[in-house]
């Protein structure tokens, strides 16, 4: 392995002679520097060149979890039926729908979407204004209804995300079956993050429901793909302004809600790893990506952004696969 050029003390410096006492202390701290830069070196040298294997070689064979489109459609009635039933009453043991009951509560209360905003709150709405008028139409529907409604939405964003041969494997897989059933809304993310490749305004539904995970528009910067980024803000601040004309007071009260709630993490239900330790690994990762051209780096870089990592928030590396080259993805994808 060709080692990178590490800097080193000259030869006479570091050559051992008869030096006063001040030049030998400065000759020890120089050597103390090199050997560090040199460490350094060599752990960056093994990391990187563990990735650089890990992606140059094939990801798990996902062909071995396809079943017939048949399955995974009748996987996906027998589910929403279970996750609908189970939704009422609500509160109840092993109920369902603990996330999408934050949404739906939102909107029952009256225009104070933000009386529980609570990080921890059980019926918290912490998203912006934009996303609750986005979903009224659905909010306006009976509890039971608008669950039946949105469980639909999140099994077809997996379908979309794996496609017709890999949906079973993809509604079972445990963190994925955990968010359609909680129906929280990192599946909706993922979905966005994949279609926003080709249509970046699509990226305004992450920046304003989790906000931190729009650390995948890094790739657009890193690429200088100056126009897709361009596009991906824009949109976002069309979709800000319009809002704030129909709900001002809300939009000031979000932005204190946000504020109030920044740098507070999960509960028992989340990888305990604070967001200032996983954030800089999104961001090497998503650059190591940009640079490297693999686009599943960015659904990856956008999890591990979560302002919490619910567990259900992994469902996220399921936009990994429409993401693989197109000759796997083609493979995987194909019709029954």
């Amino acid at each position: 392995m060709r080692r990178r050029a590490t800097w080193r003390p000259s030869g006479n410096l570091a050559a051992p002679g008869p030096w006063p006492a001040g030049v030998q202390t400065r000759v020890a701290d120089n050597r103390g520097v090199s050997q560090a830069l040199e460490a350094f070196d060599d752990a960056a040298e093994r990391i990187f060149g563990g990735l650089r294997r890990v992606s140059s070689g094939r990801l798990p064979a996902l062909e071995r979890l396809e079943t017939g489109p048949w399955v995974g459609l009748g996987v996906a009635i027998v589910a929403w039926a279970l996750i609908v039933v189970f939704s009422e009453p609500w509160g109840r043991l092993w109920g369902t729908g603990q996330d999408a009951r934050c949404y739906w509560q939102a909107a029952q209360d009256a225009g104070r979407p933000y009386l529980h905003s609570d990080w921890n709150d059980p019926i918290a709405y912490v998203h912006s204004p934009a996303f609750l008028q986005l979903i009224t139409p659905l909010t306006a529907l009976p509890w039971q209804a608008f669950m039946a409604a949105w469980t639909e939405n999140l099994i077809a964003a997996v379908r979309f995300l794996t496609g017709p041969r890999l949906l079973a494997a993809g509604l079972l897989f445990p963190f994925a079956a955990m968010e359609v059933a909680g129906g929280n809304v990192s599946l909706i993310l993922a979905v966005a993050i994949v279609i926003g490749f080709r249509w970046p305004a699509a990226w305004a539904i992450v920046l304003l429901t989790k906000i931190t995970p729009g650390i995948g528009l890094l790739w657009f910067a890193v690429r200088r793909e100056w126009r897709s980024l361009a596009i991906a803000l824009g949109a976002t601040a069309v979709v800000v302004a319009v809002s704030f004309l129909l709900a001002p007071d809300q939009w000031r009260t979000w932005v204190e809600v946000v504020s109030r709630n920044a740098g507070k993490g999960g509960t028992w239900a989340s990888v305990p790893v604070p967001l200032w330790i996983r954030l800089p690994a999104a961001i090497a990762v998503v650059v190591w990506g940009a640079r490297t051209d693999r686009r599943w780096t960015v659904p990856v870089a956008s999890m591990m952004a979560l302002p919490a990592l619910w567990y259900g928030g992994i469902s996220m590396l399921l936009a990994v696969i429409p993401l693989l080259p197109p000759r796997r993805a083609a493979a995987i994808n194909r019709p029954g």
